[in-house]
């Protein structure tokens, strides 16, 4: 039995200690304990506040750890990998920064630390399948199309977020990169949009997001790549109006002689609108088409995932669909199965074919399936 240490116990964190500690020991931390409150009671499970600002203490704590899991929110994510490299321990993050995580890949490899970054659900196993159909197949076209939303819409956003207010606005302004004829391009949030339809819910409204990120570099041997986010249509609409307006700006504004910045502002009324209450209905949605040449014939391969809340165990779509890959991942460390010391994106991982498989398998178990076909 391992010794794991999670660093952040919101909503998929939570799923994350939940999960492992079928198997394993697990440390579960927060700065705030009112989030360990949602693992209290459980066995192998221990709990400890502690602020991951704190290099000297975090890296203190995680010493006897055989494993950490990087599940704060994405402003703090960055520098807690490396703090956590820097410790000289494996890690599996899910923290979704705006930073590069491969810029950490000689200090991962000073330090022998296996490193998989970005293993959630998109990036995560949209990466997991690229990276194994691209040691199969040649392929020319990769469309990754993902949403988590409220079954029950409600007016005026019909969306709710799993996560911070903050990563969600950083996602609808930072610039799309795409890869569009072997050249990387960008493209504003929001642009493109495209209506799709879903089975189980219908029409949603698809658009441009920066959500390729590691794919850039290491598959830029494919000449055709995007990622785009889904919503109810009519969100895209909403979300530039609060653009334009100015809403969503980081420049301070003087109102008053008080200085305010209007995404903060912004992101803090949004926070009671967009919280995803205990026991909501919601789902996660999500179709991959690649497309390309096998053995010299054309070939195209989807996959689709939808998934719903559990009420069983009580668990969002969106934090079971993203914590359980991280938790799959971190097995595979465990067991020395995915052994490369370094930092790996998820597509690394998903070019070993039995770690792909292994993946497959474990969510499957927990009645996670992608729904296969091909041409």
């Amino acid at each position: 039995m391992a010794k794991i240490t999670v660093l952040g116990c919101g909503m998929v964190g939570s799923a994350i200690v939940k999960d492992l500690a079928l198997q394993h020991k697990v440390l579960a931390i927060d700065a705030n304990e009112s989030a360990l409150q949602t693992v209290t009671d459980m066995a192998n499970v221990s709990r400890q506040v502690l602020d991951v600002n704190d290099q000297s203490a975090l890296q203190a704590t995680v010493q006897s750890s055989d494993l950490v899991i990087n599940a704060v929110p994405g402003f703090l994510g960055f520098k807690t990998l490396q703090h956590i490299i820097t410790a000289g321990k494996n890690v599996v993050d899910i923290a979704f920064y705006p930073e590069d995580a491969l810029s950490l890949d000689e200090l991962a490899k000073a330090h022998h630390v296996t490193a998989i970054v970005d293993m959630g659900v998109a990036p995560g196993m949209s990466n997991v399948i690229l990276g194994c159909y691209d040691a199969l197949m040649q392929v020319e076209d990769f469309k990754c199309y993902v949403g988590g939303l409220p079954k029950v819409r409600t007016w005026p956003f019909c969306y709710k977020a799993p996560f911070s207010p903050l990563d969600v606005i950083e996602e609808y302004t930072r610039p799309a990169r795409l890869m569009e004829h072997g050249t990387v391009v960008q493209k504003p949030a929001l642009s493109d949009r495209e209506l799709m339809e879903f089975d189980y819910v219908g029409t949603l409204e698809a658009f441009n997001t920066d959500g390729l990120r590691s794919l850039l570099t290491t598959m830029s041997h494919i000449p055709n790549m995007q990622e785009k986010t889904l919503r109810y249509p009519g969100h895209i609409e909403l979300i530039q109006a609060l653009i334009h307006s100015g809403f969503l700006q980081q420049t301070p504004l003087n109102i008053n002689g008080q200085e305010v910045i209007p995404r903060e502002v912004t992101s803090h009324l949004l926070r009671q609108q967009w919280l995803l209450q205990p026991g909501e209905q919601e789902f996660t949605v999500m179709r991959i088409n690649l497309s390309g040449t096998f053995e010299g014939k054309p070939c195209s391969v989807q996959y689709d995932l939808y998934d719903e809340y559990d009420p069983i165990s009580q668990i969002s779509s969106m934090a079971r669909t993203t914590g359980y890959v991280c938790a799959a991942a971190a097995n595979l460390v465990l067991s020395g199965q995915y052994a490369q010391t370094g930092i790996s994106p998820p597509e690394y991982v998903g070019k070993d074919s039995a770690c792909f498989d292994f993946i497959m398998d474990y969510l499957q178990q927990r009645s996670i399936t992608y729904r296969k076909t091909q041409d």
